[in-house]
């Protein structure tokens, strides 16, 4: 084991003296720099962690901790979304290896077919270099070199920001390993019949020149025209207006489609219509799939391009007529403008019927518009062949286990996103027209038989044992070699089984890896992908483990900017994160990307955050030096007000602990974040080395001291999840450390029994200091003038604290008394009333002025509150809780009118 056993936060004192005085420290006497400069410190200490393997993991004892980093496109460079994602990623995977836990964190990155190729494709033009004109393998080996030259970017910018994967483990959707699966999964599922190869209506990729499936298409308004054009009737001078969308469509026309109870077109029955510009006969249908209220009543019939129209043609055994190339021109079926692309083919089909008189009228129309996830062309639907997974059966385990939380999502409102879309799953189109990507192992026959085997010759005895092909067929020549399916696989067919895959759980079902780190524990990840990948992932898990992916799913929200846009490339609104870790450090972007980002929320980015980020640091650099600056004095006894300090700050620590656990139950990442900020910057610096400072010029007692330095021990342990490399530097800095006791491998403090009543007195302390310094300010009194303080007796009074009050306010004496005091001011701090004698400093006609003005607005809230009160319906309608709440805002206002009233009368007769 590399973790060292913990030490209690209420170790006795006579522990940690021996405990630092065999390590050697004095603080005092180290070398710290003034600034903080992350520069030096971050690739030191990456370079450290990498060197003693503290991120690698192999199966052993302890607990598994294994997380899988959605992988990033090999073609991609880090953006903001990145950097929330593996920033939540790391602190998770940190914070586990603390807990002594066997961490696995495996990186890796993903093909991407779609935007691989095209990266690939526009790389060889600027060589002056056409795909058209290269084989499938020279383009191949094009591509190999490219993702070399340019892959995996991406993982190397991912360790600046601290990301604690293991390295060693990294994972391409294209490794061997990796593609082995994917094939034989692929042939599993053909063989139980759930892959099959058909013809239907899919999204087509004008840009990409490949399907799509119904997930990667994206749908926008846009303001379009609504084209009413007249159809005239065959052997008739009548004509039926039909309105349309898409005019250039009217060249692929089959039928013109009414609803039988629609009276406007009764007495067409029976009627042909003529399509314009090519004047093709067409039947007119009566189907009570039209919308009367739609248009003029009438639809344009073109199964080949409309999804619904697809479904009558089948039932109106209607031809399909498919008028576009696969780059969206129009191909010769149209007859008219062939070779020009479909956009500018409509401006040309609406001239035409202008010149003709058909086009009746147009409107403008706001529709929705399919657009490609990748390559954001419009999606022209089409009739294509293509191979399809059926996915009714084989999705409802993965329903079941998600609607009984034996996966858990955070936050649970995607539950119902991921209920809707499971209940209506649909078909998945896993077929792609590319060549970058795993190729379909369907084998070809002459005569267009087909069998799906992993290899040729594994294919050949599949058709043998069909009888199609005889192996006399093949040692006479009668043809050289079976034909491979040109196809590739949607990317994500290879993505969903990245849990498995990556441990080679396909492959070797049983092997030591698959059985210690699966199912996984963490996923985070963007619910833009809860279909495309989080809900297949959990489908391939019970389908091939019989078990689930992984056990919880953490949703990360959406980087925007402060307009609320979503940040990208065009808008110009995203900047460079290695530009941000240069200007603020690692640690400080981290903090700034986690500040404000709770889970399944977006995140309004602002640079200011990282600079916060930054100040945090330096604040926490600071503290250290200020305690490294303080000389132990031996003489010194601690003083009543540093012991208080000690007990309260060892209660508040193991409070926020206790939170911060209950926090990473719930993955609520940036509270955790936010309690250790606050912790750190006012309970610990603001408030307890305000206290624990010796005056200046003197030493701090030894007992003092070493609770400060054990402090700072357990609040760099608390933080180091959240900003790593700040923390192992200071943490090296405590002290001199063996060679396993760095801060990664330490493990994380554990909460223990506190006293609440010695947090919420504190309180009430931090309210009397602060009140002080508000009348020091309202009277005009320097902060180090000494004052004398004379306090109301009553049961409320925190005498035992006043050493603390006296030391941070400079108070020359305080004295309790029994009755007010007379030629005083006073101020009240919940019920309990401060005086201090009035001196030469107090301008009296200003404080008569103030007092006036508080008394003014406590008996308007006191009135706002009888309103409540004495309203007969709110009082006997309301719940008892709030009520009650009502009546103790009307005490408290009385008293402090009492007070007040009182102290008016006192000073006016000071004037």
């Amino acid at each position: 084991m590399l973790l060292k056993q913990p030490y209690s936060i209420t170790l006795p004192f006579q522990i940690l003296s021996i405990y630092f005085t065999l390590k050697g420290f004095c603080l005092a006497s180290m070398e710290l720099s003034k600034n903080y400069n992350p520069k030096l410190i971050e690739d030191k200490w990456y370079a450290e962690w990498m060197k003693k393997g503290y991120f690698h993991s192999e199966p052993d004892e302890r607990e598994p901790y294994t997380i899988v980093i959605p992988p990033p496109n090999v073609t991609g460079v880090l953006h903001m979304g990145h950097m929330l994602n593996n920033t939540i990623q790391d602190v998770l995977a940190r914070h586990a290896r603390m807990q002594g836990k066997n961490v696995c964190w495996l990186p890796g990155t993903d093909h991407a077919s779609i935007a691989t190729e095209s990266k690939v494709v526009e790389s060889l033009k600027e060589s002056g270099i056409e795909k058209s004109r290269l084989s499938r393998d020279e383009f191949m080996e094009y591509a190999w070199q490219w993702k070399e030259k340019h892959g995996g970017i991406i993982l190397e910018q991912l360790k600046k920001l601290g990301a604690s994967c293991d390295w060693d483990r990294t994972s391409f959707t294209m490794d061997k390993q990796l593609s082995d699966s994917v094939i034989q999964v692929f042939i599993d599922l053909y063989n139980k019949g759930l892959i099959y190869r058909g013809i239907r209506m899919i999204n087509w990729d004008p840009v990409a020149k490949t399907a799509v499936s119904d997930e990667e298409v994206i749908h926008k308004e846009v303001n379009s025209k609504l084209y009413y054009v007249d159809y005239q009737i065959e052997g008739r001078e009548d004509f039926i207006t039909i309105a349309t969308t898409r005019p250039e469509t009217i060249l692929g026309d089959s039928a013109v489609c009414v609803h039988p109870d629609d009276d406007r077109y009764r007495h067409l029955k029976g009627s042909n219509i003529i399509v314009p510009m090519v004047n093709r006969i067409v039947p007119l249908l009566f189907d009570d799939y039209v919308d009367p209220e739609f248009g003029t009543g009438a639809l344009k019939i073109t199964p080949a391009h409309d999804i619904n129209d697809y479904e009558l043609g089948i039932k109106y055994k209607l031809p399909s007529i498919d008028i576009f190339h696969d780059d969206g021109s129009l191909n010769e079926n149209a007859e008219l403008f062939t070779g020009i692309d479909r956009f500018e083919a409509r401006k040309l089909v609406v001239q035409e019927l202008k010149k003709s008189g058909q086009l009746n009228k147009t409107e403008d129309y706001v529709n929705k518009v399919g657009y490609s996830e990748r390559t954001n062309a419009v999606i022209e639907p089409r009739i294509s062949t293509q191979w399809f997974l059926n996915m009714q059966e084989i999705a409802k385990p993965a329903l079941e286990h998600v609607m009984n939380d034996d996966i858990a999502f955070f936050p649970a409102k995607f539950k119902n996103m991921y209920r809707h879309w499971m209940e209506n799953v649909k078909d998945w189109c896993i077929s792609r027209q590319l060549w970058w990507g795993h190729r379909i192992p369907a084998w070809y026959s002459p005569d267009g038989d087909f069998v799906v085997a992993e290899t040729e010759e594994e294919a050949f005895q599949l058709f043998k044992e069909k009888n199609s092909i005889s192996l006399t067929d093949r040692q006479e020549g009668k043809f050289q070699k079976l034909k491979q399916d040109e196809d590739v696989l949607d990317t994500w067919f290879s993505s969903w089984l990245w849990p498995i895959s990556t441990f080679n759980g396909i492959l070797e079902p049983d092997n030591k890896d698959i059985n210690y780190y699966y199912p996984t524990n963490d996923l985070v990840t963007a619910p833009e992908i809860i279909f495309f990948w989080v809900a297949r992932m959990i489908i391939a898990g019970y389908e091939f483990r019989q078990d689930k992916p992984f056990k919880n799913v953490y949703f990360t929200g959406i980087v925007r900017d402060l307009e609320g846009r979503k940040m990208s490339k065009s808008l110009g609104n995203s900047p460079d994160p290695i530009q941000l870790i240069k200007k603020y450090g690692a640690d400080g972007v981290r903090v700034g990307m986690l500040l404000s980002s709770p889970a399944g929320n977006d995140l309004l980015f602002d640079e200011v955050l990282c600079e916060q980020g930054r100040n945090f640091n330096n604040k926490i650099w600071n503290a250290f030096r200020l305690v490294n600056s303080w000389n132990i004095d031996d003489a010194k006894n601690q003083r009543e007000s540093s012991t208080l300090a000690i007990k309260w700050f060892t209660a508040k620590f193991n409070q926020c602990l206790e939170q911060m656990e209950d926090h990473y139950k719930k993955y609520r990442i940036s509270d955790i974040l936010m309690l250790n900020y606050k912790l750190f910057w006012d309970d610990f610096s603001s408030w307890y080395l305000e206290i624990m400072k010796p005056p200046f010029g003197e030493g701090i007692d030894r007992e003092s001291y070493q609770s400060t330095l054990r402090f700072f021990e357990l609040l760099l342990k608390s933080l180091h999840p959240f900003i790593p490399f700040i923390t192992e530097e200071l943490w090296h800095h405590l002290g001199e450390r063996k060679e396993q006791e760095d801060l990664i491998i330490e493990e994380f403090p554990v909460s223990e029994a506190y006293d609440e009543k010695l947090i919420n007195d504190f309180e009430h302390v931090k309210e009397v200091i602060s009140g002080i310094r508000d009348f020091r300010k309202n009277n005009h009194i320097p902060p180090n003038t000494p004052i004398q303080l004379r306090i109301l007796a009553n049961k409320k009074s925190k005498a035992e604290y006043d050493e603390i009050v006296r030391k941070i306010c400079k108070i020359e004496q305080i004295v309790y008394v029994e009755q007010k005091p007379e030629n005083m001011l006073s101020f009240l701090i919940r019920s309990t009333e401060y005086f201090v004698p009035i001196n030469e400093q107090i301008n009296l006609g200003e404080e008569i002025e103030k007092t006036e003005k508080e008394l003014e607005y406590h008996k308007g809230f006191l009135k706002s509150v009888m309103g409540k009160l004495n309203n007969k319906r709110f009082v006997q309608n309301a719940p008892v809780q709030v009520v009650n709440m009502e009546n103790k805002k009307k005490a408290d206002a009385e008293m402090k009118i009492k007070v007040l009233e009182e102290k008016l009368i006192n000073l006016k007769k000071q004037v």
